[in-house]
């Protein structure tokens, strides 16, 4: 089993999730969120898609956050990023931080 994982991310922050500027509600990040995943499902690109939604500043790098191990992320993107195969894409998430989209790229 691999140690490091390299994955790239689309992050929807809501007003009160862990370091959020956001103001949008908790509903309002899901529903968006879901309709993202309905562009990617239907061929839309990662890559884009992260440059144009994504509240992380990995955004601007159509969401690649370069590779990490064990006990550098919060348990939930973890335990998903280090499950998935490479070249997939999670289903929606929940972290502290908000919703998440989650691409195994290595």
């Amino acid at each position: 089993m691999s140690n490091q994982v390299r994955a790239s991310h689309i992050l929807l922050m809501y007003q009160g999730s862990m370091r959020s500027s956001a103001t949008r509600s908790k509903e309002d990040a899901r529903t968006h969120m879901d309709q993202i995943k309905s562009e990617l499902d239907s061929g839309g690109s990662f890559e884009n898609l992260a440059r144009q939604h994504s509240d992380c500043p990995s955004g601007a790098k159509g969401g690649d956050l370069g590779s990490f191990g064990r006990g550098q992320m919060v348990k939930e993107f973890e335990d998903t990023a280090f499950a998935l195969q490479v070249g997939a894409t999670s289903d929606v998430i929940e972290t502290p931080f908000g919703f998440h989209l989650i691409k195994r790229t290595g």
